[in-house]
């Protein structure tokens, strides 16, 4: 066993948040101004976050200048409503955060940020950090109770090996996201070539027609159709809560709801059901490959791709294969190329929604068969590797989730 030491954390660093900015100075664009949302979408993926808010320059200038922005190696932890999320501040990132949402780790003292950050992610460090909550309907956590979070600490090159051999797996995965996300573009990149500027293969012995509806002139022999003329649309369900043991525990079927939709692959569920669930509930088996959207809420309009077959709640709306030339690789990158106008077509105040007849109305192109198969060999490559690399991933994300409670609390050696 590693000879650990038990110590406070405030001993060790310093403890605080960031200074007030107020509603009136968020811009939409300037320097990044992140909340706890994007904090725990960092922290999750590399990849560029969402609904971004920005202050300007100046702003942050006055602020750097009096007292002090995240420098590389400090660590922020939400703090309210999704607590928990630790982020490690990497090196040339410029940006500020709201306050209360977030608090700041800075100037350490032998300790390691990195082998912290895991140490927070561990199940010790989390059970720590319950004990550092207020409130019941939201959890929060306080910078006095922070201040007596206790940590049993390795001596500092401990610290820095395993901080090391943990980190090297987040590295592999920090890049296998960069590449997925040039293979995303150059999927975007294809299908704009083809189906938005008409760019495909021999395209300028096409002669262009007027087609009478939104889109314009497009290829002859090319039609403007409904969605529901090229696909199925279906959606799932959600089995009684009531019927815990029958219908959830042990249960081997993955079971999607909307949040784990991302724009990617669904490798995997955060719930599955049982088989007995699926025959008595409105839930439904879709195949591999089948294509999801959210229908509700906050992730209205998000899409995945079922890896394997799976069951989804009532808020996915499923769309399944009619003719096999008209791909779900098409009406992915067709979806997410009309994000705005799905958006555009939501009702419902409180909680903005499509519905599956939304769908099914929206109109869509419908190429020759020809240039579909000469898209459909091209864009199945960058599909599969993108799999791939989102399974290897998963595969690290796992390896190392496993290590990270051996190593920071000593029970494993490094040699």
């Amino acid at each position: 066993m590693v000879n650990l030491k038990k110590v406070k954390i405030k001993d060790h660093c310093e403890i605080t948040s960031s200074k007030r900015i107020f509603a009136d100075e968020y811009l939409s664009e300037g320097v990044p101004f992140y909340r706890g949302k994007e904090i725990s979408e960092k922290q999750r993926s590399s990849a560029e976050v969402g609904d971004m808010i920005y202050i300007s320059k100046d702003k942050f200038e006055e602020i750097k200048s009096k007292y002090g922005v995240p420098q590389c190696g400090d660590l922020l932890l939400t703090s309210v409503g999704t607590i928990g999320n630790p982020y490690l501040v990497k090196e040339n990132e410029e940006f500020y955060f709201k306050d209360g949402n977030l608090t700041w780790f800075r100037n350490f003292d032998m300790i390691n940020s990195r082998w912290l950050y895991y140490w927070l992610l561990s199940p010790q460090g989390k059970s720590e950090l319950n004990k550092c909550t207020i409130g019941s309907s939201q959890k929060a956590y306080t910078i006095n109770l922070l201040y007596g979070l206790q940590i049993e600490l390795p001596d500092l090159p401990t610290q820095t090996r395993i901080a090391s051999v943990l980190s090297a797996y987040d590295d592999l995965i920090e890049n296998n996201e960069k590449r997925i996300k040039a293979l995303e573009e150059m999927a975007q990149l294809l299908y704009t070539e083809w189906f938005v500027k008409f760019k495909f293969p021999k395209h300028e012995k096409v002669k262009m027609i007027e087609s009478g509806t939104e889109y314009g002139v497009v290829p002859e022999g090319w039609e403007v159709v409904k969605i529901d003329d090229l696909y199925e649309t279906s959606s799932g369900g959600t089995p009684s809560r009531r019927n815990e043991i029958e219908f959830y525990l042990n249960g081997t079927i993955p079971w999607v709801k909307t949040k784990e939709l991302n724009d990617n692959y669904i490798l995997d569920t955060e719930e599955k059901i049982t088989e007995l669930a699926v025959k008595k509930s409105s839930a439904k088996m879709f195949p591999k490959n089948t294509v999801l959207i959210a229908m509700y809420g906050a992730t209205i309009g998000k899409l995945g791709i079922l890896s394997n077959e799976a069951t989804t709640n009532q808020a996915c709306c499923a769309l399944l294969l009619k003719e096999k030339e008209y791909s779900s690789y098409y009406i992915f990158q067709f979806l997410k190329n009309s994000l705005k106008k799905i958006i555009s077509l939501a009702f419902g105040a409180a909680q903005p929604n499509i519905s599956q007849n939304t769908v099914k109305n929206i109109e869509i192109l419908k190429p020759t068969k020809d240039v579909l198969e000469l898209y459909n060999n091209k864009i199945e490559l960058v599909f599969d590797e993108i799999l791939s690399l989102q399974k290897q991933n998963n595969n690290l994300s796992k390896t190392r989730d496993l290590l990270i409670p051996q190593l920071v609390t000593g029970r494993k050696l490094l040699k």
